[in-house]
């Protein structure tokens, strides 16, 4: 389950946000996860519940927005979806395409610290 060193370098990293604002505890991170990217978000959330005990994170939430897989066409400038398994093949002039223009995300695109009371 390679998810939990993911979810463990997610605490890494927001807790080294944490830090370098006061240690303040964190409320919540945000990831995006690509239909590609080889992560099942409901194994990294668990992952994730797993991996935050004891740290700043311990009563953090887990955001994951999932990005589904786009490809381009080149030949026609046709965006579709790609489809599992991958598919590459424009529905529009039936040429393969190359250009994936989304689905690999793997990536932390936010980090909420929790208010301090005072």
């Amino acid at each position: 389950m390679h998810e939990l060193s993911i979810a463990t370098a997610i605490v890494e990293q927001a807790d080294e946000t944490a830090r370098t604002h006061g240690t303040r505890p964190v409320a919540a991170v945000t990831v995006r996860v690509g239909e590609l990217s080889g992560v099942v978000p409901a194994a990294l959330a668990f992952a994730f519940d797993v991996a935050r005990d004891g740290t700043a994170l311990a009563s953090a939430a887990l955001v994951v927005e999932e990005v589904a897989a786009r490809a381009h066409c080149g030949p026609c400038d046709e965006e579709f979806a790609v489809g599992t398994p991958p598919f590459f093949w424009c529905p529009r002039c039936d040429q393969p395409s190359q250009g994936l223009r989304s689905g690999r995300e793997l990536e932390i695109t936010g980090i909420e610290l929790a208010e301090v009371a005072g």
